[in-house]
């Protein structure tokens, strides 16, 4: 068996992981590196090995930065199936779709300042078309059935408690000839935490011979889940008391969701003044309802919700508005404050939280709370570390709204959470390979597997390639 790492490693975005037995090729994860504009683009653009040679993708997840790039391998030629679970499949549904949807907008607006400034044109990297064509190609697989999706390769989805649908990955590989030998491939995904609203808590794996293991939150610490809802509280009440508009940029996927379950609670129990609540992302409307339609994928809290007297929306309230389309995003300029804007993309590089931005970061009344991980060179992440001011669709904006981050929102379990996760392997692997995380979370990650025991940990470059045949 080889592995070869093509994405997430040494970095968190672009998820997509090589794995070569019996003659078969299988792609973990097919993801859209974020980032830096010009290298993103470029990374996004091409594979680094030949699409036709790809058997078949396992997706672990809907977030982008895991399934964005599958309409880019369709359009390229791949043909084979795309495994996940029926929730991810239709996430990716409507993420795909809107992807390449704020491709074509974003390409239109960036194409009227280039030709003013003289500037070439730029094309989506993918439209609507393409995204059709993918999502023929999926077979869903629910947790915990086993199932061959090439000779020799057994594959398992167990819950990893990160999004609706989430799943970690075990490939039983069967090699050699006669009598073969079976090695367990597991890989992580993106992995959850423990008492995180609405989806359950990550499934503890039986055994790895092999496993891939992502590091986001390497060498840091979550506080606690009340932590972050007490923080929610001050940060709206406070921005409340001065008259102001919170702005949070937040995923589509589980963090938009999380959050209004949590101003819901909030609000019912008086905790923070009752004000407007806008979700203006109509992706994030969308995966709302979608959410509604896999109470499976619900942990017991969200559940007895559902099965109260009455049987509560956990993700409607009074006080809450989705809007859809672009004419009531608009109108969003000119609401009466205080209110609350929960809008996409959660790291700023793109969608309708753009134009809030850039309409009131500039207002010292504004206060933008960051609920989600900012990667690298994303606006997200400039913002957080303290930039004066901000480039938007090609302009600069002073900034003097008031920035605040809760992690304890994070999807991602911290360092603790991925070793107390990985000790509970009753068959500990072998090798462990640490990717999506940036350099000091990776290293992180990979001494506090060794002091727990595991000798063999590397953590591989963009293109590595490691033998596991005995």
């Amino acid at each position: 068996m080889i592995l070869q790492f093509f994405g997430a490693a040494q970095s968190v975005t672009g998820s997509m992981h090589l794995v070569e037995a019996n003659g078969k090729r299988v792609l973990l994860d097919c993801g859209m590196v974020q980032g830096r504009r010009q290298e993103s683009r470029k990374l996004n653009s091409e594979f680094p090995f030949d699409v036709m040679s790809i058997d078949a993708v396992v997706l672990s997840h809907a977030h982008l930065d895991h399934s964005g790039k599958l309409p880019m391998l369709v359009k390229n030629g791949f043909d084979g199936s795309i495994f996940s679970t029926s929730a991810t499949r239709d996430l990716c549904s409507a993420m795909l779709r809107d992807s390449a949807s704020l491709q074509e907008m974003d390409a239109k607006y960036v194409n009227k300042l280039n030709a003013k400034n003289g500037q070439p044109f730029i094309k989506p990297l993918y439209i609507a078309r393409d995204v059709a064509g993918t999502l023929r190609l999926f077979q869903t697989l629910e947790y915990n059935r086993r199932f061959e999706i090439l000779p020799g390769i057994k594959l398992t989805f167990r819950d990893a408690g990160h999004i609706l649908g989430s799943a970690t990955v075990t490939l039983e590989i069967a090699e050699g000839q006669g009598e073969r030998k079976v090695t367990t491939l597991a890989f992580t995904g993106d992995l959850g935490r423990k008492g995180a609203a609405v989806v359950r808590d990550p499934e503890i794996l039986k055994s790895a011979d092999v496993l891939i293991t992502e590091s986001t939150y390497g060498g840091r610490h979550h506080g606690p889940m009340n932590e972050a809802k007490e923080k929610l509280a001050r940060i709206v009440s406070e921005t409340a008391h001065k008259g102001g508009l919170l702005i949070i940029p937040a995923f589509a996927v589980g963090r938009t969701q999380d959050v209004v379950y949590h101003l819901h609670e909030l609000m019912e129990a008086k905790q923070i003044p009752s004000m407007p609540v806008y979700v203006d992302s109509p992706l994030a409307t969308n995966i709302t309802e979608i959410f509604r339609q896999h109470p499976e994928c619900y942990d017991e809290e969200t559940e007895r919700l559902l099965l109260a007297d009455g049987g509560m929306d956990p993700f409607g309230f009074a006080m809450l508005k989705y809007t859809h389309s672009t004419e009531e995003s608009k109108r969003l300029n000119d609401l009466r404050r205080p209110a609350i804007i929960i809008s996409a993309s959660g790291m700023c590089e793109g969608g309708r939280v753009l134009h809030h931005l850039r309409r009131n970061i500039g207002d010292p009344k504004t206060t933008v709370l960051f609920v989600g991980y900012q990667a690298e060179n994303t606006l997200g992440r400039k913002l957080l570390q303290g930039d004066k001011t901000a480039r938007i669709y090609g302009e600069e904006y002073e900034v003097r709204a008031r920035m605040e981050e809760i992690d304890g929102y994070s999807a991602h379990a911290d360092e603790g959470g991925l070793l107390d996760f990985i000790s509970a392997i009753a068959d500990r692997p072998k090798f462990v390979f640490v990717v999506h995380g940036e350099p000091d979370a990776a290293a992180a990650m990979a001494a506090g597997l060794r002091k727990i025991g595991f000798s063999d940990v590397a953590i591989p470059a963009r293109g590595d390639r490691f033998s596991l045949s005995e």
